[in-house]
């Protein structure tokens, strides 16, 4: 099931006529806070979320499902204003999956949903280790030595990219592709940003996360 939330009843039911068309359920919300209730009953298989909303906005319900451990893994696709590049960075920087630019076309939506359903498919959930360093992918937490690391929905992703490839040398542009969406370019000062916030959190464990000159970064394979 698709969950639309568009306060614009003629985009919404577009939406959801457009997925439905294509053999997805779908079903709309015309604002944040019938939504947000809704998803105490409810889980849907992706979120159309739409930045502009009455009530609570997009970018709020974004960072309430990122910070509940029930609803983290929801893949989210922004539906943001044209030229609003802030709404982009910062819906991403959030944990959006994606985003698309409105005007958009129902073919647009569609190719989207589907993408966005692939790259996110069901994964295991398993800890990752790095000596005393573990994250837990089902309730998405991280210790240091048994101690609690408070990390944001970006600096957990990064941390989980490199102890997933112990040893391996990923590229800023990588890591924007892996980290921040396959089409999203944008500044790569913003990894160097989130790896610096993530070195100081991590203690002595930041350590491990070597940069490689002239390519980018690298996690100790050896813990």
């Amino acid at each position: 099931m698709i969950w639309c939330v568009e306060d614009d009843a003629s985009i919404r039911d577009i939406e959801v006529y457009a997925l439905q068309s294509t053999g997805f359920e779908a079903k709309g919300f015309e604002d944040g806070t019938s939504f947000w209730e809704a998803l105490r009953t409810g889980r849907p298989e992706l979120v159309v979320l739409d930045v502009m909303l009455p009530g609570i906005d997009g970018m709020e319900l974004l960072r309430r499902m990122r910070a509940d451990a029930a609803l983290s893994d929801i893949p989210v696709v922004m539906a943001t204003a044209k030229g609003a590049e802030y709404d982009k960075i910062r819906g991403l920087d959030l944990g959006a999956d994606y985003y698309l630019t409105k005007p958009f076309g129902v073919m647009e939506l569609v190719s989207c949903v589907k993408a966005v359903l692939r790259r996110c498919g069901t994964k295991t959930a398993a800890q990752l280790r790095c000596g005393g360093l573990v994250l837990d992918e089902e309730s998405h937490t991280v210790t240091a030595d048994g101690e609690s690391v408070a990390l944001t929905y970006k600096e957990f992703e990064l941390l989980r990219l490199f102890l997933s490839h112990p040893g391996t040398a990923f590229s800023r542009d990588q890591i924007m592709a892996d980290v921040w969406g396959t089409d999203y370019c944008g500044e790569t000062r913003t990894v160097d940003m989130h790896i610096r916030t993530l070195r100081q959190k991590l203690g002595a464990y930041g350590e491990k996360i070597e940069t490689v000159r002239g390519v980018g970064y690298r996690m100790e394979g050896k813990a």
